[in-house]
């Protein structure tokens, strides 16, 4: 006899709880600003991460409901609560209400107008990117990239710490590629299941040579702006040793190789961001990029 899933694990998976992980972008101007000691900063930080997890788990949910029918028949979406009949349509409705109260009381209460103002912007290109953007060739990919970099923006006015333009420059490249590789993961799937166009996207089976070359090269671009960063008057007077930092470019030359060739092998997850927080190689990467800026800042 097959077991129902309990409601709170149900819940869970419809809010995709695990996507909140590409909320701790809001954290990363206050680390690269060395506040990460700065109790109110990280507070205001922590507010923020809240609002934009709600605000997330709420389009997701209204994106579930509107596409009821395409996951159903959707073979690997049909698993999704709403789709499956775990969850009520009228259930589901309660909760976004809820999430996105919880979402503009914390914004609007606790937080500063800047802050608030990011994340209405955040609901408003994630909405229309559910609905629309998502369906148009290479605008989709924009799109997303722009999605992760209003993270950190948005970290930055919570905590009232400025953002550098090569952050933003750096990320916008950086997730141009990710953004790209989540793109060449459906493709892949689709050439698998003999498909010629990924489902509910503007892609065909044959884009996938273009996808691949156009997502790597823009990955390590990111880098190259990364190497013109460490320049900088401002690596300079952050850090004791800033010839340390360049370090840090091999690190992210090898980690979008690994993401790049596990996805040319069939092996990535189709959300790369998801995959970077399980995977065991992007934590290593990871803790060296970490351990290199502590040895530099020292």
């Amino acid at each position: 006899m097959a077991v129902s899933p309990s409601f709170i694990s149900v819940v869970a998976k419809q809010l995709r709880v695990y996507q909140w992980v590409k909320n701790l972008l809001l954290f990363v101007p206050v680390a690269l600003a060395h506040r990460i000691t700065d109790l109110n900063a990280l507070i205001l930080c922590c507010l923020g991460f809240v609002a934009f997890s709600c605000t997330a788990s709420a389009v997701y949910i209204l994106n579930d409901i509107v596409d009821l029918e395409h996951d159903r028949a959707h073979p690997r979406k049909r698993g999704r609560p709403l789709a499956a009949g775990h969850l009520s349509v009228r259930t589901a409705l309660i909760i976004l209400v809820v999430l996105l109260l919880v979402a503009a009381y914390v914004a609007y209460v606790h937080m500063p107008i800047a802050f608030a103002m990011w994340l209405g912007l955040y609901a408003i290109v994630t909405t229309t990117y559910s609905f629309a953007l998502k369906r148009l060739v290479l605008v989709d990919v924009i799109a997303l990239a722009g999605l992760y970099s209003l993270r950190m923006a948005a970290g930055g006015a919570a905590a009232d710490v400025p953002v550098s333009t090569w952050l933003l420059g750096f990320s916008l490249f950086l997730f141009m590629s990710l953004a790209f590789l989540k793109r060449y993961t459906e493709l892949l799937d689709t050439i698998e299941r003999d498909g010629r166009t990924v489902s509910g996207r503007g892609y065909h089976a044959g884009d996938a040579s273009f996808v691949l070359v156009a997502g790597a090269s823009l990955g390590f671009v990111a880098v190259l702006v990364f190497t013109l960063y460490v320049n900088g008057p401002q690596v300079q007077s952050l850090y004791t040793r800033p010839y340390m930092m360049w370090l840090i470019a091999p690190c992210l030359v090898y980690w979008l190789s690994h993401l790049w060739l596990t996805a040319t092998r069939g092996g990535m997850h189709d959300d790369p961001i998801v995959f970077a927080a399980r995977d065991p190689a992007s934590w290593v990467v990871g803790a060296t990029i970490a351990s290199i800026a502590i040895a530099a800042a020292l």
